[in-house]
């Protein structure tokens, strides 16, 4: 199943919604039609359990190609917002977790060229998130270096307290796309949050795909591009910390709870690690890729 939050026009709530083909399907409205009330907030749905995904899954199908009146609406006469536009806690970032990263870091940006014992994690407060074709703030004031990571963002749906990494995949609700935007010049005494956690450093979307649709999240491939150039082509599976143990390391001592994100770290590729190294600017369009998810547009504009 392919979840969505959207607005049906711009003064309207935000809704949830299944994208089913290309349209947008309104679970609550769905449920109200068939009698299996359903709540119109994404959290409210993943805090509903993993028998909700199966239940709306096979109502979704029984009703397909036949929408009942005022539930369905083509996904382009509706603006799609981040699944969570507002997460309940801050985002879990994972760096250095690509082996060239790691090389490319090590050159650019004065971080260890030794690979991580252990995962790398920050964060990005709730106040970065926002969805597709919303707006990146470039604040030259700020940063003259502003720059690009996309990410597999793993959404959970359990709650999970020092669970093992054999079992840690059974915890997550759905993957996702993020873009980890950063400052490399706000980096302050080897502190990432100021760099990464600034308003807009969080795209996310545009779609959160349910896990029983991807049971291994270490065979897909991720890209990125920069005004429809290439700037980033890789695989999870490069990951150095896979999904299972990322959740299982963090769950060692932070409880994870239901709609909480982890981004899952970035390959090489990376603005500050490309020669001559290369900066977002007002103007410029970027594109997040992950298969099987889905593909997430941002511009940059000046503030």
């Amino acid at each position: 199943m392919r979840l969505v939050t959207y607005r049906a026009h711009v003064s309207a709530a935000a809704r949830l919604g299944a994208l089913v083909n290309d349209d947008v399907i309104d679970l609550e409205a769905l449920g109200v039609h068939a009698g299996q009330p359903l709540p119109s907030d994404m959290l409210d749905f993943i805090d509903l359990g993993p028998g909700a995904v199966r239940s709306t899954t096979e109502l979704l199908a029984a009703y397909e190609g036949n929408w009942p009146v005022g539930v369905a609406q083509p996904v382009v006469n509706v603006k799609l917002l981040a699944p969570i536009p507002r997460p309940r806690k801050n985002v879990f970032g994972i760096g250095l977790n690509y082996v060239e990263h790691v090389a490319e870091s090590s050159r650019a940006l004065d971080t260890s060229k030794e690979l991580p014992k252990q995962p790398v994690i920050f964060s990005k407060p709730p106040t970065s998130v926002i969805g597709p074709d919303d707006a990146i703030e470039h604040n030259r004031a700020l940063t003259q270096q502003l720059d690009w990571e996309v990410e597999l963002a793993a959404i959970i749906g359990t709650r999970a307290k020092r669970v093992s990494t054999a079992d840690a995949l059974k915890y997550v609700f759905g993957y996702s796309v993020m873009n980890d935007i950063s400052a490399r010049d706000n980096r302050r005494a080897g502190q990432w949050i100021y760099s990464k956690g600034q308003d807009t450093f969080a795209p996310f979307g545009p779609v959160i795909v349910t896990a029983d649709e991807i049971p291994d999240p270490q065979v897909l491939d991720l890209s990125l591009k920069v005004n429809g150039v290439t700037k980033q082509d890789s695989n999870t599976r490069h990951m150095l910390f896979k999904v299972d143990f990322l959740i299982s390391d963090i769950s060692a001592a932070i409880t994870l709870e239901p709609g909480d994100i982890i981004a899952t770290g970035t390959p090489e590729g990376v603005g500050a690690g490309r020669s001559p190294q290369e900066w977002m600017w007002p103007g410029d369009v970027v594109e997040a890729t992950v298969e099987k998810i889905g593909t997430l547009r941002n511009p940059i504009v000046a503030v």
